[in-house]
């Protein structure tokens, strides 16, 4: 019952994400999906491009009561001497506070954002800027960019819960992104940049399928038509999300911050019904099993006249009393363990019945339930015994109770196998992402934000970089592997001697030289960028072996040298890059094309010699603050970066092998109980069969032989549950191991060996018994 409330803790908790809001079951976040040729998805992204959230409201004004935009970006703020990178400063419209519910504490939130220079701030980022100063009317610089301007504090707002899809920490004026797509004009004809959040509050009673069916005439109105003839509504679309949905069931190309999944949550919940499942058939397999205990009791209470409702019902009451015990105690355990387990799946976990009636009844309905299940075939068992059998003696139990005894046992064994391979698989699993061959070198890079000085003075800054012995190559890239591959253009490529559009997405990064050799990326056809090809800055490109299929080119080889146009610029392939995995193995490597322009790089990587990590990143440190002395130094590893993307199956593995272990351990605690007993109920045949000579070994053998069956008998009937299980959540994964029979057989064998060693440790000793000894037994 303890794990089972730490499980239901955490599943509340994922469960309750952004359904704070006054407004909530209102409130849609709106995506924006685009199609190829076919019709299919290619990319969908929980952003969308800055005109739409205006003109939504514009044109359905009677079904969208309100519509909100915010813009994540990182920034660096600096007040007096403080000066900080901050990662979740969110630019948003004056009229956020009116959609969403955070609670402000100072200030008036909806005239804060309408200032050019307002700036709304967290409880906490006062604090931290601060301290015990009024930040009410205080400036901060802020930069991004070539960018800086001196922004006002003009409202203070609680911390926002955890529990929200994201976390915002402040709050900007738009003004600052017009200024940077070059005024309201511009920023409303921009119907590409995707970078925008967009929410709709939605009016009482709006039909949101209604809504959704007009949004191709909507996108057809303000859409132009592509040079194709194509419809705006035949390449994308929009859609409507309910905010409390987001956190459990969007995991898009893109979002605000990465969400969970309900896979989790059905996952967890799993787990801790089959541990009280265990428990409670422990107990009814235990009950019924010393029954013989109580026999006599009924027996009398009966020709006394009770009534078989009074005795199941006070057999359920004794059951209910001692789950009660058994949950009081599951509170202390839960109010130990809580901080550890809230530190482990990084949640601020409480429980406290009194402030939250919820718990309350979610703690007597588990008390009931348990109590009802674990309960009921004990009582109507026992309050089925024949008073004239009972009181002569002659009462045995039925061979229907056996089999149903048996049925519990192989059902235990049945859910402890089921976990074992979860456990092994998601071990597997986890042991393949992180060993995998990715196709490039992503140990000893590390990553920095590129600044306007370094990318305008490159290579000059690198040679000086370079002269470092901790430093063997640098590069600037647009992205860099272990990020996402959102940006694409429209492609047309040479096939069969003809320029022909392409029907598929071709994912760009922009790099500079070097870029390859820093990753350790392989060229198996043609060559790479040359820094002495002066036109490898205006029409080279490198492309991916996927890419090359795509496009319907036959090998690498004949790539090479094919006219390609990709958006505006028109070139030719140079060279054929070895696939590798850019993105995590959750998806499916894409086609790529890298070139080296003259705009939009935003990081640049570092490969640092092995064994001079040190030095390096204090060189780097010490150039950082000499040249950026207004930006904190803030790097990240691309192979911890690549780690991190698996975090979430890490802890699902980690919650398989804790709850496993545990349900291992309680139905080995049942299966110990009922050993021991039939052991027991064994004695005088143990002494007779000795008594005529059978051996110890022939004695154990015959004792466990019975439990083993039921042990194999629920072996096989896991093996499809957990093989149909395991492959759905492999189904995640574009790349996965495959479920051998081995992990089958290893987790048999361990079920096996487990169960053995628990009822040969009862059959030894009764074995052992000395056969006067057992003909003295009662």
């Amino acid at each position: 019952m303890g794990a089972s409330l730490l499980i239901f803790l955490f599943v509340q908790h994922e469960l309750s994400y952004d359904t704070y809001h006054e407004k909530s079951e209102r409130i849609y976040r709106i995506s924006r999906s685009f199609f190829n040729q076919s019709g299919e998805v290619n990319l969908h992204l929980g952003h969308l491009a800055p005109p739409f959230g205006p003109l939504l409201k514009e044109d359905f004004p009677q079904e969208i009561e309100d519509a909100v935009r915010v813009m994540n970006t990182t920034l660096v703020i600096k007040e007096e001497d403080k000066i900080f990178g901050e990662e979740r400063f969110y630019f948003a419209d004056p009229e956020i506070f009116k959609v969403f519910s955070w609670k402000v504490l100072d200030g008036n939130p909806e005239e804060a954002l309408t200032f050019p220079d307002g700036i709304i701030i967290s409880q906490s980022m006062a604090q931290k800027y601060f301290g015990d100063k009024d930040p009410m009317g205080r400036m901060v610089e802020v930069k991004a960019g070539p960018l800086a301007v001196m922004m006002q504090v003009r409202a203070v707002m609680e911390d926002i819960p955890e529990n929200s899809h994201f976390i915002a920490d402040f709050f900007g004026s738009m003004e600052m992104v017009m200024a940077y797509y070059g005024g309201y004009e511009e920023l409303m004809k921009n119907f590409g940049s995707n970078n925008f959040g967009t929410y709709a509050l939605l009016r009482e009673g709006v039909d949101i399928a209604g809504l959704e069916a007009q949004i191709p005439g909507f996108l057809n109105k303000h859409l132009q038509v592509g040079s194709d003839g194509m419809t705006p509504s035949t390449w994308n679309n929009l859609h409507f999300w309910p905010i409390e949905s987001l956190h459990l069931y969007s995991n898009l190309d893109s979002e605000l911050e990465p969400n969970s999944s309900i896979e989790y949550i059905y996952t967890y919940s799993a787990i801790a019904i089959f541990i009280l499942l265990i428990a409670c058939v422990n107990f009814m397999n235990l009950a019924t099993a010393r029954s013989s205990k109580r026999a006599l009791e009924v027996g009398l209470r009966k020709v006394l006249g009770a009534e078989k409702q009074l005795l199941v019902g006070q057999f359920m009451t004794e059951t209910i009393v001692m789950t009660l015990f058994a949950a009081l105690l599951a509170l202390l355990m839960v109010w130990v363990a809580l901080p550890a387990f809230g530190g482990f799946t990084g949640k601020n976990l409480t429980i406290n019945l009194l402030e939250q009636p919820s718990y309350l009844l979610v703690f007597v309905g588990l008390v009931v339930l348990v109590g009802v299940i674990s309960g009921s075939y004990p009582s109507l068992f026992l309050s089925g015994f024949q008073p004239v059998k009972v009181l002569k003696g002659t009462y045995k139990i039925g061979s229907m109770h056996e089999k149903f005894r048996s049925a519990l046992v192989v059902g235990q064994f049945t859910i402890a196998i089921v976990l074992i391979v979860a456990v092994l698989v998601v071990t597997n699993q986890l042991s393949y992402m992180k060993n995998k061959e990715l196709g490039f070198q992503q140990e000893q890079v590390v990553v920095l934000p590129a600044y306007d000085e370094l990318i305008g003075n490159y290579e000059r800054l690198s040679q000086r970089f370079l002269q470092h012995p901790a430093i063997e190559s640098m590069a600037l890239g647009s992205r860099v592997p272990s990020g996402r591959l959102l940006d694409a253009m429209e492609t047309r490529a040479e096939v069969g001697g003809n320029l022909t559009a392409m029907d598929i997405r071709l994912a760009d990064i922009h790099v500079s030289h070097g870029f390859m050799e820093t990753f350790g990326i392989e060229v198996i056809a043609g060559r790479d960028f040359e820094f002495l090809q002066s036109s490898d800055s205006t029409q080279a490109f490198l492309i991916n072996e996927s890419a090359v299929r795509a496009i319907g080119w036959s090998s690498a080889e004949e790539a090479v040298g094919k006219a390609l146009h990709y958006g505006p610029r028109r070139g030719y392939v140079v060279g054929v890059l070895k696939d590798f995995h850019f993105e995590s193995l959750h998806q499916p490597i894409s086609p790529m094309v890298f070139m080296i322009p003259d705009t939009r790089f935003h990081l640049v990587a570092f490969r640092i010699k092995q064994g001079e990590e040190q030095e390096a990143l204090a060189y780097l440190r010490e150039e950082w603050t000499a040249m950026k002395p207004d930006f904190p130094f803030n790097y990240f590893s691309v192979e911890d970066r690549m780690n991190q993307q698996y975090e979430a199956e890490e802890k699902v593995g980690a919650v398989f092998g804790y709850f496993a272990g545990l349900a291992i351990l309680i139905s080995v605690l049942g299966l110990f109980g009922l050993s021991a007993y039939a052991t027991e109920q064994r004695t005088k045949e143990i002494g007779i069969r000795k008594v005529m000579g059978a051996s110890v070994g022939a004695i154990v053998l015959l004792l466990g032989k019975d439990f083993l069956k039921l042990v194999l008998l629920g072996f096989l009937i896991a093996i499809p549950i957990a093989w149909y299980g395991m492959n759905s959540w492999l189904g995640n994964f574009a790349y996965s191991v495959s479920i051998s029979w081995g992990i089958f057989v290893l987790a048999g064998m361990i079920a096996a060996i487990i169960a053995a060693l628990t009822v040969s440790g009862q059959s030894m000793r009764a074995a052992l018994i000395n056969p006067v000894d057992a003909f003295n037994v009662n």
